[in-house]
């Protein structure tokens, strides 16, 4: 699928909103029971027990952060290998080109180097930013999420998702309210 098609897909949903936490809990397992797996869930303080309900997500930043730093140890050492060995080879007291310890400390710092920038580059695409404007700002009921609101959205990009079924489910579980995310 097209990157601007998936983003698309993920602005649309259904959002429901709850009267308190124990009646979200209870929503987000049941459409964890019926199979949607791209649950999200706002409340206005830490609820025991959601994170392990909406499931695991997948984080993918440990291996980009391995990424970035073979990418910056092994790409360091070739260069300073090239430029000992191939492309300008000096013979100081007898030692070899290629002295290997000598090359150590400017790669060590430039795998941290890598690792880290390619965690922070991660870390941002991750989290989508940069965006300014989340659809879920622009349902009016979504601003009590930082006082007393508890939601669930079902996103339209879940594999499960039909937009009448995902509202019947919704509609199941008695939430106090529910509004469609996106166009």
């Amino acid at each position: 699928m097209n990157r601007p098609l998936q983003n698309q897909l993920h602005e649309q949903g259904w959002l429901a909103r709850f009267d308190h936490a124990e009646a979200l809990l209870m929503a987000v397992r049941e459409l964890r029971g019926r199979g949607y797996t791209q649950l999200e869930a706002y409340t206005p303080y830490p609820v025991e027990g959601l994170a392990q309900a909406l499931g695991p997500m997948r984080n993918r930043i440990p291996l980009l952060v391995l990424l970035g730093g073979l990418v910056g140890g092994l790409g360091t050492l070739l260069l300073e290998w090239y430029a000992s060995v191939i492309d300008y080879p000096i013979n100081v007291g007898g030692r070899p080109d290629a002295s290997w310890p000598a090359f150590i400390p400017a790669a060590l710092e430039m795998t941290i180097l890598f690792a880290a920038l390619f965690g922070v580059v991660g870390l941002f695409f991750a989290n989508g930013l940069p965006r300014l404007n989340h659809p879920l700002f622009d349902v009016p009921c979504f601003e009590a999420a930082s006082r007393d609101g508890f939601f669930v959205w079902l996103p339209a990009d879940d594999p499960r998702f039909d937009a009448t079924l995902a509202h019947d489910d919704l509609a199941r579980l008695a939430p106090l309210a529910i509004e469609r995310v996106g166009r």
